[in-house]
């Protein structure tokens, strides 16, 4: 089937999973939205996440998607459920496949989750991973701070280094933890800085590639896996700026991301 995989976002994080779904999956388009005039989501309350979230939907619909992956912990969080029962075709989250991925890792079943705020406050993580398997001790902690260092383009200086520092001193008290799950997909553009600042010891776990896994497994069981030949032509658009996000788009990929379209959707 020659149709798109949908990808949305609070921003431009989710270009951390679009980019393995790009890797995994070379023969399948991508329509890639990120909302970012109105990013982040994590302090937003859930009914606006909600709202938002389904006007992205709304217009990837129009563009006869095959598939949505919901490339925002948030709104995976608030809206999975809903949008699986709304839509006619498969709707994947960040959530299960890195909570799965964290556990194949983990040796002393000590497992870190950092996110927004209403990734944190929804548990969504905690369930996720206490359903797959018992008996995991599990240390949560909001980093509200992130996701504006990656939007801004500073990901990779010093002030975002110490940032990242202060923000994970408390993580660092439980000495048992070395699995740490990156509950956002705009923390692994911070990956450099997570990682130095937990230690080598820690395992950084990011949902994408997981998710990419997941993704290829239900297209070929429900036969809609794309059976051209033609190199796909991805199409990026945002609601905030298309220069910032062209530069950190093109910073992260290993596609060049040339053309970003600036939208409007309903910005109340």
């Amino acid at each position: 089937m020659d149709r798109p995989i949908g990808v949305i976002d609070s921003g431009v994080g989710g270009l951390t999973v679009a980019r393995e779904l790009m890797r995994q999956l070379p023969k399948e388009q991508l329509i890639y939205l990120g909302d970012t005039v109105r990013c982040p989501y994590g302090p937003r309350p859930k009914e606006e996440v909600v709202r938002f979230t389904t006007e992205m939907v709304t217009f990837l619909m129009e563009k006869q998607i095959k598939m949505l992956v919901i490339a925002c912990n948030t709104a995976t969080a608030f809206t999975l459920d809903y949008l699986r029962e709304k839509l006619t075709i498969p709707v994947i989250g960040v959530i299960d496949p890195g909570a799965r991925a964290a556990i194949k890792v983990t040796e002393t079943k000590a497992i870190g989750v950092i996110g927004t705020e209403g990734t944190i406050k929804s548990q969504a993580y905690p369930e996720a991973l206490k359903q797959i398997s018992a008996g995991l001790n599990i240390y949560d902690l909001a980093c509200p701070q992130f996701v504006p260092l990656v939007e801004s383009g500073h990901f990779s200086s010093e002030a975002a280094e110490q940032v990242v520092e202060t923000s994970l001193e408390p993580l660092k008290r439980h000495k048992e933890l070395d699995t740490l799950i990156l509950g956002c997909t705009h923390y692994p553009l911070l990956t450099d800085w997570i990682q130095k600042a937990m230690g080598e010891h820690v395992s950084i776990i990011s949902s994408g590639e997981e998710t990419a896994r997941e993704v290829s497994a239900i297209m070929s069981y429900q036969k809609i896996a794309c059976d051209g030949k033609r190199i796909p032509d991805h199409q990026f658009y945002t609601t905030g700026s298309p220069i910032l996000f062209e530069q950190i788009a093109n910073r992260w990929m290993d596609y060049p991301v040339n053309t970003v379209e600036q939208i409007v959707i309903d910005q109340t």
